[in-house]
């Protein structure tokens, strides 16, 4: 089932996050920090950010400590012999020094991004993939932290006063330079740490192209805890749209929501593909319409691939086109619905025949929300993850190949902090950027995005015809393994690359058999697929892995005893 690796390096994961290592096992050369600490005084940077780099096996740096070894002085000190002026030029320059030469975690003083250079500094360290987090304790906490200290030249005199009017012209800015926020209210420095390490080694995937605002798909342990960052201040009402088996989680995005002051409309719809019709829609629009939603408010779809798939829907025809944002619970949910811009809803003749290309704010592919994910439901995502495999991406198949065993067996109770959690998290951001190469340079399907349909002709026809108790993954499993069946009768596709589909999802635990006794039906349904042109059938199979073309019109023969071979497997 092997194919081949890739001979210059290895992968090698570690506790929440991969890692690229050379053939001796060393860690490629860092010449800059793998995240920027920022935040007010008191909020626990050094001594959480210390923890957390432990906890990471990174090095730290507090820029405070090394102005101080360089100076020779104490920071109070040198502000009582020279001014904040000269303090901040000193600061300036050992921070951008700092960000350009020096690995790890990197705390900075609290009133450094205050500085005009350090905040461009940081600006130009963010656009190239840097993580700037801002540490959020609770102002009471932090005040307190921070008259215990001492030795604070910017908190001198009424302290509290001092602090909160710090806080009142630095959050802002705080809240612009970040890429993460990290709250750590009523938190233990351990539990802190812990929460800024899971931060420090989210994946961020970034979409854009022709037709697409940009965005980031946020992949990571509690990263829904973005939500309002993402959201960002200009709605005042959001439609929480979920289903009732993702409950708990959407009880922590409503308490998140109503902290950050938005006024929250909680919509519970049906779930997976009885949440995607128009009687559905109808009774969320007529809710907005009671609750008075304007342009300015905006929509947060959680739940699976269905759920995202009617929020962005709804957020795409509400007064025209309104804000949203997707926080998927599911894997295949993570990797394909709530990604790329595709919206819509089925009718009883056909899935996903009403709705329209309208792209979210963000995405948060929070892997907690994994934990109640059953065993099956996961197993199903696996089907979409290996279709980006076979049309782009060998990485991922040699994941699925190396560690199908542990996948298959999924058990989210004891999900995270296992070997299999950074092995998923690595699955999902390869799977995310197969779909965003498509989608950035074909936005609405002209094309090249077509080809992330490689098996959906019939996957889709699976769905519509058991009346869509398959899942949607399980049916695309079958779909990729016809349309390898197909190319490999009319000579595309070698024999062993069609028998290597069929292994590969087999050991995943996905099907790759159907046995449905209509083959008339089918091509009727398949007649009736969105690649379809006018009565002409248009299909994406291979001519090798890795390799999708499109196959206009196949001999009708060809297609009917490929169906055969799915029949009899």
């Amino acid at each position: 089932m092997s194919r081949s690796r890739n001979p210059r390096r290895r992968r090698s994961f570690t506790r929440g996050r991969s890692v690229w290592k050379n053939n001796d096992g060393r860690p490629a050369a860092q010449a800059r920090p793998l995240a920027v600490i920022i935040g007010m005084p008191g909020a626990g940077k050094t001594r959480v950010g210390r923890e957390a780099a432990e906890l990471l096996g990174l090095a730290f740096t507090d820029a405070d400590q090394e102005i101080e070894g360089r100076i020779g002085l104490g920071i109070p000190e040198y502000f009582n012999r020279n001014g904040e002026a000269a303090f901040r030029r000193q600061e300036a320059a050992t921070v951008i020094d700092l960000l350009t030469h020096r690995p790890g975690l990197l705390s900075l003083g609290g009133g450094a991004p205050m500085t005009e250079s350090i905040a461009q500094a940081l600006a130009d360290y963010s656009s190239q993939g840097g993580k700037v987090i801002y540490l959020q304790a609770d102002p009471d906490e932090a005040m307190e932290r921070a008259s215990r200290a001492g030795g604070r030249p910017m908190l001198s005199g009424d302290q509290e006063n001092r602090w909160r009017d710090l806080y009142a012209r630095r959050h802002p800015a705080f809240m612009r330079l970040s890429d993460i926020h990290v709250r750590t209210h009523g938190s233990t420095p351990s539990r802190a740490a812990r929460k800024l390490a899971h931060a420090i080694m989210q994946e961020s995937v970034h979409v854009t192209g022709e037709g697409i605002e940009a965005y980031d798909v946020r992949i990571g342990e509690d990263v829904s805890n973005e939500l309002p960052a993402v959201l960002g201040e200009r709605p005042v009402k959001i439609a929480l749209i979920h289903t009732q088996p993702v409950r708990q989680h959407a009880d922590h995005a409503r308490a998140l929501l109503r902290q950050a002051h938005y006024k929250v409309c909680d919509i519970c719809i049906p779930d997976a593909e009885a949440g995607k019709t128009l009687e559905v829609s109808k009774g969320i629009w007529e809710q907005l319409a009671q609750e008075g939603f304007t342009r300015s408010d905006a929509v947060v779809g959680l739940g699976g691939g269905a759920a995202t798939d009617q929020a962005g829907f709804i957020a795409a025809t509400w007064m025209r086109g309104i804000a949203y944002v997707n926080c998927p619970t599911s894997l295949l949910a993570m990797v394909d619905a709530s990604t790329g811009g595709k919206t819509g809803i089925n009718l009883p003749q056909g899935k996903n025949l009403v709705g329209s290309f309208y792209t979210p704010d963000g995405v948060l592919a929070d892997l907690r929300a994994l934990v109640t994910l059953p065993n099956d439901i996961f197993v199903e995502g696996l089907g979409e993850v290996a279709k980006s495999g076979f049309i782009m991406d060998q990485g991922i198949l040699e994941l699925l190949e190396e560690h199908g065993a542990e996948l298959r067996a999924f058990d989210g109770a004891s999900f995270l902090g296992s070997p299999l959690e950074p092995v998923v998290a690595e699955l999902i951001k390869r799977t995310v950027r197969v779909k965003v190469h498509h989608v950035s340079a074909d936005l609405k399907e002209a094309g090249l995005r077509e080809f992330l349909n490689y098996g959906h002709t019939l996957a889709h026809a699976i769905e519509q015809l058991e009346h869509f108790r398959w899942r949607h993954g399980n049916a695309v499993a079958v779909g990729c393994v016809y349309a390898a069946e197909l190319a490999g009768i009319l000579g595309y596709l070698d024999q062993k690359d069609v028998d290597y589909h069929r292994n590969l999802l087999s050991s995943l635990g996905l099907p790759t058999s159907w046995r449905y006794g209509d083959w008339d039906q089918v091509l009727a349904l398949m007649h009736r697929d969105k690649k379809a042109r006018g009565n002409h059938l248009r299909f994406v199979i291979l001519d090798r892995i890795g390799h999708p073309i499109h196959l206009d019109d196949p001999p009708l023969e060809a297609l009917e005893v490929a169906f055969r071979r799915i029949q009899a497997a």
